[in-house]
């Protein structure tokens, strides 16, 4: 884990990340390109209806696999339940891609979007 531990401080500021999940019918890999938090090993995202394909497919099985900037995790995916983790992750992606209100709320998105925790494990 020290060198998951060690990256992963030079990695918060880029803009996106690669997720590779397996398709729950296929069984193919299937990668997507998405916003992200990272918040010591664990990088947070956010599906807009929860109900994206990525989000079913680590349902099916939460092994998976992210990149950031040319390094890859292997990794387990959850969904998100604790309230006080959500708007951890909430406002960090909120505060990073500037989805606040012009009053400083969270917008919609940032409020209902489901949660999902990927907690790096190694690099591949």
């Amino acid at each position: 884990m020290n060198a998951v531990n060690s990256l992963v401080s030079g990695l918060t500021k880029e803009e996106y990340c690669y997720l590779t999940t397996i398709g729950r019918v296929t069984g193919k890999p299937h990668e997507i390109e998405i916003w992200f938090g990272l918040n010591n090993t664990t990088l947070y995202l956010m599906s807009g209806d929860g109900k994206s394909d990525w989000v079913k497919n680590l349902l099916k099985d939460p092994v998976v696999t992210v990149r950031v900037k040319g390094h890859t995790f292997n990794a387990t995916a959850r969904i998100v339940h604790d309230e006080t983790e959500q708007m951890l992750a909430r406002v960090m992606l909120a505060d990073k891609y500037n989805e606040r209100e012009s009053d400083g709320s969270l917008s919609e998105w940032a409020q209902t979007a489901l949660v999902v925790a990927i907690d790096l494990r190694s690099l591949q």
